[in-house]
């Protein structure tokens, strides 16, 4: 059972990550299937919640990829260590496009039964994103500005 779930998973990350095969979903999801997020406010409820997350990712970063780096299984768990790579073509949750490639990082530990995703929690380094479009200062940018010498200006000497 651990490597057909771990085959379904894979199924969900190439159709519908990679080649935006929305209708998919359908197949690998259960009908109730919940998308955890951190803040709760931010879950996915049902299979048209997941399509319309994904339809949206994939308006703002049409080029997006998911590679899987590590899959491991163990009895209704599928934990899955993935990458992904894009390009920001078009706005995201109110950030504009920048035309900035980036590379994020992210673990999704989904649970399956009777051959279907129930629940998934996903983690992604959503910081390193957000640093990469130009969001969020990068530290070493942060570090080099804290440590610059407070200029004086003429009028304060």
């Amino acid at each position: 059972m651990s490597e057909q779930n771990k085959i379904l998973v894979r199924r969900g990350v190439e159709e519908v990550w990679n080649r935006g095969n929305f209708a998919v979903v359908d197949e690998l999801t259960a009908s109730d299937v919940v998308v955890h997020s951190s803040p709760p406010s931010d879950e996915l409820y049902g299979p048209e919640g997941i399509k319309q997350f994904y339809a949206t990712l994939r308006a703002a970063f049409p080029d997006i990829h998911f590679t899987i780096e590590d899959q491991i299984s163990e009895g209704d768990r599928v934990v899955t260590r993935w990458t992904a790579r894009a390009t920001h073509i078009h706005e995201y949750h109110g950030v504009p496009p920048t035309g900035k490639k980036y590379m994020m990082t992210g673990v999704d530990i989904d649970r399956i039964v009777n051959g279907k995703v129930v629940e998934c929690w996903p983690i992604a380094d959503e910081l390193s994103l957000l640093q990469q479009l130009g969001v969020v200062p990068m530290p070493e940018k942060v570090r080099s500005q804290a440590q610059e010498k407070p200029k004086i200006s003429r009028s304060m000497k």
